[in-house]
């Protein structure tokens, strides 16, 4: 009786929250096929609310989505002798293999610094910095050179002020996996924020994974490659017929 009392009181002790977002996804699995070019994600959701809207404070919703991380060295190019080569390198513990990021405005306006170091929820704090003796200025450079190329390749997407947000209530927003993202389980973070801080946090999941064919040939060219090659052989052989034979039989 005394637990039951206990567990009352440190229930009532919590306070209730004022806000709370809830929100969804139009797909929680992608197949990776052959002929895979990016799917589109539709991100919808709402805010519940235990109490009537604050005044005078601004409502803002941020959307993450992050891949499965990955170590990566990035590397330094230098001129020497006329030719362009590899110098310097720094070592990246764990980068988002994909990431981006919608939001209703610019980070800058809506995210405090304090709410970002804790969510880690902007592009270049996603990102875990190897520490390998290389001065602060060094890893910064290093790493704002990944999002570059990544950004460039699709992988990391910046979509300040997609987020449509209805009467502070509902929000929707459309986010693209590229063609080239890897296999695995990514995460879906919505942050429902006020006066830049954030006041909940929700978070989902979308299963990537290859189809059961290109699973098979994938697991096949790792585990038995020389199986994979006498396959991929006989395969080449077998069309090769097949083209001479039908090319013949449309010349007679």
């Amino acid at each position: 009786m005394r637990v039951l009392w206990t567990i009352f009181f440190l229930l009532a002790a919590l306070p209730l929250r004022a806000e709370e977002v809830i929100a969804g996804l139009s797909q929680n699995a992608v197949s990776l096929t052959v002929n895979f070019e990016g799917s589109e994600i539709l991100i919808f959701g709402a805010v519940r609310r235990e109490a009537p809207l604050p005044e005078d404070s601004d409502l803002n919703v941020i959307i993450a989505i992050e891949g499965p991380p990955q170590a990566a060295i990035v590397w330094r190019k230098a001129r020497r002798a006329g030719i362009w080569v590899n110098t310097d390198s720094q070592t990246v513990r764990a980068a988002p293999s994909f990431y981006a990021v919608a939001s209703t405005g610019a980070l800058s306006d809506i995210l405090s610094i304090d709410s970002d170091l804790t969510h880690r929820i902007s592009t270049r704090l996603a990102i875990f910095e190897a520490r390998n003796g290389a001065d602060r200025t060094d890893q910064a450079g290093f790493t704002e050179a990944l999002i570059r190329v990544r950004e460039s390749e699709g992988l990391y997407q910046s979509h300040e002020g997609s987020i449509a947000l209805e009467r502070e209530t509902l929000f929707s927003t459309r986010l693209t996996l590229p063609k080239t993202i890897v296999e695995g389980r990514y995460s879906a973070r919505i942050f429902l924020l006020r006066d830049g801080d954030v006041i909940d946090e929700f978070e989902t999941f979308i299963d990537v994974r290859k189809a059961v064919l290109e699973r098979w040939l994938t697991n096949l060219a790792y585990d038995q490659p020389f199986v994979y090659g006498l396959l991929s052989l006989f395969i080449a052989v077998f069309f090769g017929w097949g083209a001479s034979a039908l090319f013949r039989l449309l010349r007679n």
